[in-house]
This record gives structure tokens, C-alpha cells and sequence, in this order.
């Protein structure tokens, strides 16, 4: 009930401040899941036995939020500027037998972090409110379709070195309810994208968030945790929420802003 209860209000707030505030609000909820998000990463990186420069690192990811959807045309240089601070903050702190682990980690927080996030603000700013809705939902129907579609008729383990509670069963069960969500609600976002892509695209995203969610727990069981935090009242922290997101999101992103012709 705890679990049923927490995704209820989780959906309503964030639904209620696409759909009726500003854009601005959108923004500022995705700065805040980025930051929660970096601190709960942090601790994994820590539990791992690898500190990583947290400030820039952290900066870094916070300005790559904002970057896409304010500034898409800075990415490459916010990109470029982050790494190298990165690399002179580690440099500063003399010879570590981990010099490439912190690097690679903290690096990595702004790409697995900061690009998905922004991308999901950039939708919604770029595209429109119904875009960045569609991806949300065809996210969340795949996600509860493992879920009960694992319980019901799951069989085979689908990563049990990783995830021993997936399953091929549940994971089928997910794509097919996203992708025909996706299908159907697509022709209304986007008029101009044929039944193919509309088919392609949703199957693409429900896989895709599969994907995230195995990455995500790939991480923690390396780390030796079971949750990113207990942030989440029966859901754990903010990256198990949005773990499939960080995957979905970017390539969503490329294709709607184009789709849209947003972008050249």
C-alpha cells in the first residue's frame, strides 16, 4: 500500500506541474531530481570505495540540466569545460592510484545524470507539455506492466546476476503495454510520425527503460546496496524512479526536437 500510495501522489504532482505551471517549475523539479539524484550517485560511487570531486561535479551536472533546454548550442562546450575541470580538480590533488575511477565517475554523473534530466525539461520547453507527458507515461505503463505482468506470468529469470526479480515474462509484458500506449497516444502528439516510427519509437522507448532499470541495479549490487536511498517511501531513492528515464530520455529528446524541427 505504502508503494501504491507514494507513486499516487508522486504522479499527481508532477502531472499537476506539467500540465498547469509554468515551464519554469518544470525546470526547477528537474534541477531538484538532478541534485537528489547526484547525492544519492555519490554514495554509491562512496559504498564502491571511490570519492569523486563533488562540487564541480556537481555544478557540472546542474548546468548541463539547464544547458539543453535554455542553450541547446553550449552542450558541446559545457561538455568540454566540465571535463576539463574535472580533470584539473583530480590533477590538483596529487598522484592517487584511482585517478581514472574518479575521473571516469565524476564524468559520468553529468552524462547519466545531467543529459537525461535536461533532455526531459527540453521536451516539454521545446516540443510541448503533451511530449514530455507521453514519454512520462509510456515510462510508467511499462514499468507497472513488469511489475504485475512479472508476477502473474513470470517464468524465466530476465538478468538474475542482476536483478533476480525481472523477468522475460514481465519484461515482454511491459514493452507490449508501452508500446501500444505510445502508439495510440503518439498520433495525437505527433500527427506527422507514421504508424512505423510510432511502432519503432515505442518499442524502442519500453526496451530502452528496461535497459535503465538493469543499469541502475548493476550499479547498486556493485556498490552492495539494495536501494539508491530510502528517499521514496517504498520505492527507495530518486534514481530507482527515474532510473529509466535517464535512459528513454536522451534519445526521445533527439527524436522529438527533430520530429518537431526544433533543431536543424
Amino acid at each position: 500500500m505504502t508503494r501504491v500510495l507514494s507513486a499516487f501522489v508522486l504522479i499527481l504532482v508532477v502531472c499537476g506541474i506539467i500540465l498547469f505551471l509554468p515551464f519554469f517549475v518544470t525546470f526547477f523539479l528537474a534541477e531538484v531530481a538532478a541534485a537528489l539524484a547526484f547525492v544519492e550517485y555519490v554514495g554509491l560511487a562512496r559504498a564502491s570505495g571511490i570519492e569523486i570531486p563533488r562540487i564541480p561535479a556537481a555544478v557540472a551536472t546542474l548546468v548541463t540540466v539547464a544547458v539543453i533546454p535554455w542553450a541547446p548550442g553550449a552542450l558541446l562546450v559545457v561538455l568540454m569545460a566540465a571535463g576539463l575541470v574535472l580533470s584539473v580538480t583530480i590533477l590538483a590533488d596529487g598522484p592517487n592510484d584511482g585517478v581514472l575511477s574518479r575521473l571516469g565517475i565524476a564524468v559520468f554523473a553529468v552524462i547519466y545524470i545531467g543529459l537525461p534530466l535536461g533532455s526531459l525539461a527540453a521536451v516539454q520547453l521545446q516540443v510541448g507539455r503533451e511530449a514530455l507527458l507521453l514519454l512520462l507515461t509510456t515510462v510508467m505503463v511499462s514499468d507497472t506492466a513488469q511489475y504485475y505482468g512479472g508476477r502473474l506470468f513470470g517464468r524465466r529469470k530476465l538478468a538474475p546476476a542482476i536483478s533476480p526479480k525481472k523477468t522475460v515474462e514481465g519484461a515482454a509484458c511491459g514493452i507490449l503495454a508501452a508500446s501500444v500506449v505510445f502508439f495510440w497516444f503518439a498520433a495525437l502528439v505527433f500527427p506527422q510520425m507514421g504508424v512505423v516510427g510510432r511502432v519503432f519509437l515505442g518499442v524502442t522507448l519500453a526496451s530502452l527503460g528496461i535497459g535503465g532499470d538493469l543499469f541502475e541495479s548493476c550499479i547498486k549490487r556493485s556498490s552492495g546496496v539494495k536501494d539508491s536511498s530510502q528517499l521514496i517511501p517504498g520505492h527507495g531513492g530518486v534514481l530507482d524512479r527515474i532510473d529509466a528515464l535517464l535512459f528513454a530520455g536522451p534519445v526521445y529528446y533527439t527524436v522529438v526536437v527533430y520530429l518537431a524541427g526544433v533543431l536543424p
